[in-house]
């Protein structure tokens, strides 16, 4: 038996971390073995790119991507580029607009100032530090990370408590960056206020969506197609982090994780 109910509705392999700020609260499934996390490799990419803000290495509002976007407009999806490819499709801070050609195109960005390569950035400033050892990442910034349901949750702990990063800086990723874009939130649709922080979704009050309805609007993180998430409850004080064998279903994770969310919020919360 699980810890909660709805982790027995897959039909597949997952698994569950979920910590507070102080300690980890419970563990379900396999949470050392590797999977593929997809788009939640953009928050690593995200504080990748805050730390080398941080130290001094290039602002947010420096020029970046296409002709009038900044680093903050491609960290926030709101830099005009699309999905994956071509040139941008609107003017910056129009509409928002998932990209992970906005993530690689930052990635460059960022490996230029630092002159070092993205991953190997990423590994010395976070993996390193963090002792994520089980983390491969080689290739795109938007998608290419895998490791292990305990290293997700190191990742979220570390948003939740911020320890590579200015408290200022962190605070201000979670906030959401050009109030008010519409767009779409991939797997659930478009949302008249598609609310974005520095590289992580902020919950707002998107309908639908993959987090528990009565979720805190302040809670951030991401989803991946690859039937992943990581979120982070700033006021509840909780993280939790979720690994599964089987790619995102709109109708089974699309379904399934917001009853989780809330069993963990009425458990912890």
């Amino acid at each position: 038996m699980s810890t909660y109910p709805t982790l027995d509705a897959f039909d597949f392999p997952v698994s569950l971390a979920v910590s507070s700020d102080t300690e980890i609260l419970s563990l379900d499934g396999d949470v050392e073995t590797v999977r593929p996390w997809k788009s939640v490799t953009k928050p690593l990419a995200a504080l990748a790119t805050l730390i080398a803000i941080d130290r001094g290495y290039l602002r947010l509002d420096d020029a970046a991507g296409p002709e009038g976007a900044t680093v903050r407009h491609l960290l926030a999806h709101a830099s005009g580029l699309p999905f994956e490819d071509g040139g941008p499709t609107q003017r910056p801070g129009q509409r928002r607009v998932y990209s992970n050609l906005g993530f690689e195109t930052l990635a460059g960005y960022v490996s230029d100032a630092v002159d070092t390569d993205f991953p190997v950035w990423v590994r010395e400033v976070i993996l390193k530090p963090l002792e994520m050892s089980s983390v491969e990442f080689h290739g795109s910034a938007a998608y290419a990370a895998g490791g292990s349901t305990l290293d997700v949750l190191a990742l979220g702990l570390e948003l939740l408590t911020p320890t590579l990063l200015d408290a200022d800086l962190a605070e201000q990723a979670r906030t959401v960056q050009f109030p008010g874009l519409a767009g779409v939130l991939p797997g659930f649709g478009n949302q008249t206020r598609n609310d974005w922080g520095l590289g992580y979704e902020i919950r707002g009050g998107k309908s639908p969506h993959w987090t528990a309805p009565g979720a805190n609007p302040a809670t951030f993180g991401h989803f991946g197609q690859s039937g992943s998430y990581l979120w982070v409850d700033p006021d509840a004080r909780l993280t939790a982090a979720f690994l599964g064998a089987e790619p995102f279903s709109a109708d089974v994770h699309g379904a399934l994780w917001p009853r989780l969310h809330e069993e963990i919020l009425t458990a912890h919360g």
